[in-house]
């Protein structure tokens, strides 16, 4: 299990604005503060996050092993705990050479960074299975109510799972297709993510076209009162974090501003 998650988190591009979005997301109440895995070119932004905020979990989702190998990555933790001990959270994704590569990289990050401070991104059952045994828990991408609940029965009661949620708060129904459709024309192209549409029920038509019914499915779109009964979907199907990654619409601050008060207990 990983602890300090809490309930919901942000993701925050990587800007010139980031420690003062930073900042904000944590004055909102949110628990966890997230940056995608394309954007960490370099992982100094994990450590500007930790300096700018002061309770906030930091966790990339995900740092590729490919681009950053465990010598860096835990260099990094080292860091992080140096300034901000017990914040941050190593989410590590695939690299080349499958499974076994992945176990090799474990193997040289267990001395450096604890297993209840690692995250693996998984869908299919091996990685699901892997982040049961080696990691906290799993953080999953693109999956609606339904596939949450699988993989928390995959996963068993011991680990966290993450559902990183993405959100267009726009309730113009082809503006938010739109906005959707755009990341997903790559994504359902990734062999990972088109398995587990597949595991979600839809076929190869509806993964090529990209129907109305799989961007519904995996995008949390609309007003402020129907994203949030999706975020509340995801946590009651077994997701025990979920983060708020905001596409289109009014931005990512906006959004997390709107839907804070909601959400926040």
């Amino acid at each position: 299990m990983i602890d300090g998650l809490g309930r919901y988190g942000v993701a925050l591009s990587v800007d010139d604005d980031l420690e003062v979005h930073a900042k904000a997301v944590e004055e909102l109440g949110y628990s966890a503060i997230w940056v995608a895995g394309g954007q960490l070119a370099t992982l100094e932004p994990l450590l500007r996050i930790l300096r700018a905020t002061t309770r906030t979990a930091v966790v990339p989702g995900i740092i590729p092993l490919d681009v950053h190998g465990p010598a860096a990555i835990a260099a990094l933790y080292a860091e992080a705990e140096r300034i901000a001990p017990g914040r941050l959270v190593v989410g590590l994704g695939a690299q080349a050479g499958g499974i076994a590569a992945l176990n090799g990289a474990v193997d040289e990050l267990d001395a450096a960074v604890p297993r209840g401070r690692r995250l693996l991104a998984a869908l299919g059952p091996r990685k699901l299975d892997l982040a049961r045994d080696r990691f906290g828990g799993a953080v999953t991408l693109l999956v609606d109510p339904g596939f949450t609940t699988w993989a928390r029965e995959r996963l068993g009661p011991g680990s966290t799972l993450v559902v990183d949620q993405m959100v267009v708060l726009d309730d113009d129904p082809a503006a938010a297709r739109a906005a959707a459709r755009e990341p997903l024309r790559f994504l359902a192209t990734v062999p990972g993510y088109a398995a587990a549409f597949r595991r979600m029920g839809f076929a190869d038509t509806d993964i090529r076209e990209l129907s109305d019914g799989l961007v519904d499915a995996v995008f949390a779109w609309g007003g402020v009162d129907r994203v949030v009964e999706r975020l509340h979907e995801q946590r009651a199907a077994g997701a025990d974090h979920v983060v708020i990654g905001a596409l289109g619409g009014p931005g990512e601050l906006t959004t997390a501003e709107r839907l804070a008060r909601p959400l926040m207990p």
